[in-house]
């Protein structure tokens, strides 16, 4: 009785979906082969929107302006720049973002923690990563007072990696076996 309306949705289905796929496919290749494709050797070029808008573009020419040379070069090469900490002496790790991307590290550079908190509103990553900077250069204790934390999960490449490769990698360690001669990893947490 319902054996003929369940297959008849069930190939409706099947060709919507495999048709919605083709299309993302057809709009990947397309997106892939675009001339103004991000260049991130040219990210702080003067006046280059990096495929960005311009309100993006002046937040991370803003931020340029308030990194001190060694914080730039770290967050130019790796996508993220270190502070200290105000109150505490702590450092902290600012990722490239507007969410969840300050990590307490600890003596050896490792993260242990993370902090989440923004300025209210929609504001671009630029100026986000430079209220956060502010903050716990200024008023350590008052940041992580509203900040919201959570848990970073620690492995052998943890946070050495630009973000686009730290999912991947973070994948295939958690289904990867380990072999039994190696050592532990000197950033585990227990």
């Amino acid at each position: 009785m319902f054996r003929q309306p369940l297959r008849n949705a069930n190939e409706r289905l099947r060709l919507f979906l495999s048709e919605r796929g083709r299309r993302a496919r057809v709009l990947r290749d397309s997106l892939r082969w675009q001339p103004d494709r991000i260049d991130l050797s040219s990210r702080f070029v003067s006046g280059f929107g990096y495929g960005y808008g311009k309100g993006e573009a002046r937040g991370l020419e803003l931020l340029k302006e308030w990194l001190s040379p060694e914080q730039f070069a770290q967050y130019d090469a790796k996508s993220y720049f270190e502070v200290t900490g105000c109150h505490s002496g702590k450092r902290y790790r600012i990722s490239h973002g507007t969410s969840m991307n300050i990590h307490e590290l600890d003596g050896a550079g490792c993260p242990c923690v993370g902090w989440c908190f923004a300025p209210k509103g929609y504001l671009v990553a630029g100026d986000v990563m430079l209220a956060q900077k502010i903050a716990l250069e200024t008023d350590e204790r008052g940041a992580l007072n509203v900040a919201n934390k959570f848990f970073v999960p620690t492995g052998r490449r943890n946070m050495h990696l630009p973000i686009t490769e730290l999912g991947r990698a973070l994948a295939w360690t958690s289904i990867l076996p380990r072999p039994l001669t190696a050592r532990a990893p000197p950033c585990i947490g227990l």
